[in-house]
C-alpha cells in the first residue's frame, strides 16, 4: 500500500501554502501575499503524530474562474481532491465567510471524502469569535488555526491521522520516500541509490511544464502561454520498467536586471538551487530563437554547479516555416553560444507534439551513466601514459614537466588528480587536452568533469591543487 493522501484545498491567498510548509516541516511551497502563487499540485512526505502521509498542497479553487489560468488552477485543485484520502479546506477567518467559500464547499461534499474546516489567521484567543459564521459551512468538522504561527496544529494532525485510511506497508513507504525525497544532497552522499533527478531548466514559457506533462503521460502541471506559471519547483516521480525517476519542473529563469518582481526574484532562486539537488538538467532552448546569452549563462551555472546536462532545442515543430532555421544553424549558434557546454548531447524535439520526446530518457540514462563512472587508478594511468606519449606537457622555464599519475578521487561528477612535479607549469591548452582525451577514452560525453593537478610531495610535505 502506498502513503495515505491529504489534500489542501480553498480559495486562493487563504494560507494554503503555509499550513502545507507547516505539515512538511520546510520552506518548499513559495508564500506570498499575492493571491494564485501556487498553480500546480505540490507533493511532499509528512510525518504527522504517529503516520506518514503525502500532503498535497494546490492552487486556489476558483468556483466559478474567468481566466484560463484560474481554470487550469481549478483542475489541478480537483484531481488532488480525487487522489486524497483526507482533505484540508482551508479559509481565512479575516476575511469571514465568502460566497466563493461556500461553493467550494458544495464541490468538497461531492467528493464524499472526509473534509476538516480549518479557519485560517486566528491568531490567539482573542480572534476565535470570527470563526463562528463558517459553522454555516455545514462541515461539521470545524477547527481554528494559525498556520503562520503554529497555533492549533496539534489538533488538526490529531484529526487528520484520525481519519486515515489503515496503516501502510513500512518497505513502500520507504520506496515512496525515496521517490519524493526533496533534500538529498548529492554532492555529501555520491553513492545515493535512489531514482535519476532530473531538472528541467529555462527560461519563461519555453515548454518546461508541457515537456514534464508528456514525460509523465498525464497533465500533472498548469500550462499556460503566460510566462511564470510555474512558481515552484515541482518534484513528479515517474516509474519505467527499467529505472525509477523523479522530475523537478521549475520556474523559468530570466536575467537578473530583468527581474523587478519580489516573488519572480524568490522563484529564481529556488530554481537555481533545483539544479544542485539533482543529477541530470534538462536546459531547454527556444529553436525558433535560438540559443541566447541566458541560455548561455544558465549552461554555466550548471557546469559551475556539477551537474550532467543535456541541451533540448524545442518547439522544433514550428520551424518548418521559418528561413533559415535547420538543424545545422542550430548546431552553428550552439557552438558560437555555448562553448563551454560541448560536452553536452543535443536533442531536436517538440514538447508539445511529442516529437523526439522518447529519446530523452535513453540520453538521460548514458549521461547519468557518465556522471556516476568510476575509472580504476590501473586504467588511469594507462590512459596517462598513451596521452603523454602522444603530446607531451610543454616545458616551463626550460625545464621539463612530468605527471607522474593520476586517481579518480569522486565521482558525481567524475573528478580527477593528477600528480605533477610542477602543477603550476601546465597551461590551460594541456589541461583541456587531456580534459578531451579522457571524455574520448572513457565515453564521458553529457557530465562535466573536474581535473585537479598536485604537486607530487616528498614524505611530510603538504600538497597544492592548482
Amino acid at each position: 500500500m502506498s502513503l495515505p493522501v491529504v489534500a489542501i484545498v480553498g480559495r486562493p491567498n487563504v494560507g494554503k501554502s503555509t499550513l502545507f510548509n507547516r505539515l512538511v516541516g520546510f520552506s518548499k511551497a513559495v508564500v506570498h501575499d499575492r493571491p494564485g502563487v501556487t498553480r500546480d499540485r505540490l507533493y511532499e512526505k509528512a510525518e504527522l503524530l504517529t503516520r506518514a502521509a503525502l500532503v498535497i498542497d494546490t492552487g486556489g479553487l476558483e468556483p466559478e474562474p474567468d481566466t484560463d489560468l484560474l481554470k487550469a488552477m481549478r483542475a489541478q485543485s480537483l484531481v488532488a481532491v480525487e487522489e486524497a484520502d483526507v482533505i484540508v479546506f482551508v479559509v481565512d477567518g479575516r476575511a469571514g465567510f465568502t460566497p466563493a467559500d461556500a461553493e467550494v464547499a458544495n464541490i468538497l461534499r461531492r467528493a464524499e471524502k472526509p473534509v476538516l474546516l480549518a479557519v485560517n489567521k486566528i491568531d490567539g484567543a482573542s480572534h476565535e469569535d470570527l470563526s463562528a459564521e463558517f459553522w454555516s459551512v455545514g462541515i461539521p468538522q470545524l477547527l481554528t488555526i494559525s498556520a503562520a504561527h503554529g497555533r492549533g496544529m496539534f489538533e488538526l494532525l490529531e484529526r487528520i491521522e484520525s481519519h486515515l485510511p489503515e496503516g501502510t506497508d513500512d518497505e513502500d513507504e520507504g520506496e515512496e520516500a525515496a521517490d519524493l525525497d526533496a533534500d538529498v544532497d548529492i554532492e555529501a552522499h555520491p553513492d545515493f541509490s535512489g531514482p535519476i533527478r532530473i531538472a528541467v531548466i529555462g527560461r519563461p514559457n519555453i515548454g518546461k511544464s508541457t515537456l514534464v506533462n508528456r514525460l509523465l503521460g498525464e497533465e500533472r502541471h498548469v500550462v499556460h502561454d503566460a510566462p511564470g506559471t510555474t512558481m515552484d519547483p515541482i518534484d513528479s516521480p515517474l516509474h519505467t520498467e527499467d529505472r525509477d525517476y523523479v522530475l523537478v519542473d521549475t520556474a523559468g529563469v530570466r536575467r537578473r536586471n530583468k527581474i523587478d518582481d519580489q516573488v519572480e526574484r524568490w522563484v529564481s532562486i529556488r530554481s537555481i538551487r533545483a539544479i544542485e539537488r539533482c543529477h541530470v538538467t534538462l536546459l531547454m532552448i527556444d529553436a525558433t530563437e535560438g540559443p541566447t546569452d541566458q541560455d548561455a549563462r544558465l549552461a554555466q551555472l550548471i557546469g559551475d554547479r556539477g551537474r550532467a546536462m543535456i541541451v533540448l532545442i524545442n518547439k522544433w515543430d514550428l520551424t518548418p516555416d521559418l528561413e533559415d532555421v535547420d538543424s545545422k544553424s542550430i548546431e552553428v549558434q550552439l557552438d558560437r553560444r555555448l562553448p563551454h557546454a560541448y560536452w553536452a548531447p543535443h536533442l531536436f524535439i517538440s514538447a508539445k507534439t511529442g516529437k523526439g520526446v522518447h529519446r530523452i530518457l535513453p540520453t538521460v540514462e548514458k549521461v547519468f551513466e557518465a556522471f556516476d563512472t568510476r575509472i580504476s587508478t590501473a586504467r588511469l594511468n594507462r590512459f596517462l601514459e598513451m596521452a603523454v606519449h602522444a603530446h607531451t606537457p610543454p616545458q616551463r622555464h626550460h625545464r621539463p614537466v612530468r605527471i607522474h599519475f593520476a586517481t579518480q578521487a569522486r565521482v558525481r561528477p567524475p573528478t580527477f588528480v593528477f600528480f605533477s612535479n610542477t602543477p603550476e607549469g601546465i597551461a590551460p591548452p594541456y589541461r583541456r587536452y587531456l580534459t578531451n582525451r579522457l571524455r574520448e577514452e572513457f565515453d564521458l560525453d553529457g557530465t562535466p568533469l573536474r581535473v585537479v593537478f598536485r604537486k607530487k610531495r616528498k614524505p611530510g610535505e603538504e600538497h597544492e591543487d592548482r
